[in-house]
């Protein structure tokens, strides 16, 4: 691990633990504390993880980032969404500071399952939904969108146009029943945040983007 970053083990039920990575904060704090939970199929090094967490910290805001129980684990299938979501609310209660707001959030099932326990009524000043998926690819119709109007706090989604999981309009549309929601599509990226050739953008700076996009939301909350 890079130079200042801690390794953390959360419990999550008795007995059992899962690992996170806390980046402290550096230069000019923003006064945010940002949590990150990856996708179903990667872990607590996550690299898009990785990358936003380590590029916020440069700029001031504190990241943790974990994984769920089932990656620590070495399962490959992921836990049931009860546990999923009992794993969020330990990490947000073993990280939580009166010296920073928190933001939590991830990428798909990581952010979804954040989404979850925001909308259940656990306090926290803001979500950030990368892609978010609203849906199967393989059942478009079937929209994971329920619980999405229960949410109060400021709420980021940023996902690529050309994600199966999600289009811009249908992410737009689920969005327009929150609150406080903002859609920001990354072009010519798909769920994975990877772009064709013909698009002329690399998966780098899809990562950038998305990162200048939820660090100037995260400046613009009040």
């Amino acid at each position: 691990m890079p130079q200042g970053e801690e390794k953390l083990a959360v419990e999550v039920a008795p007995g059992k633990a899962i690992t996170a990575i806390r980046t402290p904060a550096a230069g000019a704090p923003r006064g945010w504390c940002f949590v990150y939970a990856p996708g179903a199929g990667s872990n607590v090094h996550d690299p898009f993880g990785a990358f936003i967490c380590r590029a916020l910290t440069d700029e001031g805001v504190e990241a943790v980032r974990f994984q769920f129980p089932y990656m620590e684990a070495r399962r490959r299938s992921p836990d049931r969404a009860s546990v999923l979501e009992a794993t969020w609310r330990a990490v947000i209660e073993r990280v939580r500071s009166p010296k920073t707001r928190l933001a939590v959030g991830g990428r798909s099932m990581g952010g979804r399952i954040a989404s979850h326990v925001v909308a259940q009524g656990v306090p926290v000043e803001a979500l950030a939904l990368f892609a978010y998926p609203l849906h199967s690819p393989a059942r478009p119709e079937q929209w994971r969108d329920e619980h999405l109007p229960q949410i109060a706090v400021p709420t980021l989604f940023c996902s690529g146009t050309r994600d199966a999981f999600a289009s811009p309009e249908e992410l737009r549309e689920a969005a327009s029943r929150m609150a406080h929601a903002t859609v920001h599509s990354l072009d010519g990226a798909d769920h994975g945040f990877s772009t064709s050739k013909a698009s002329g953008r690399t998966r780098q700076e899809v990562w950038e983007e998305a990162h200048a996009t939820f660090r100037d939301w995260l400046d613009a909350i009040r």
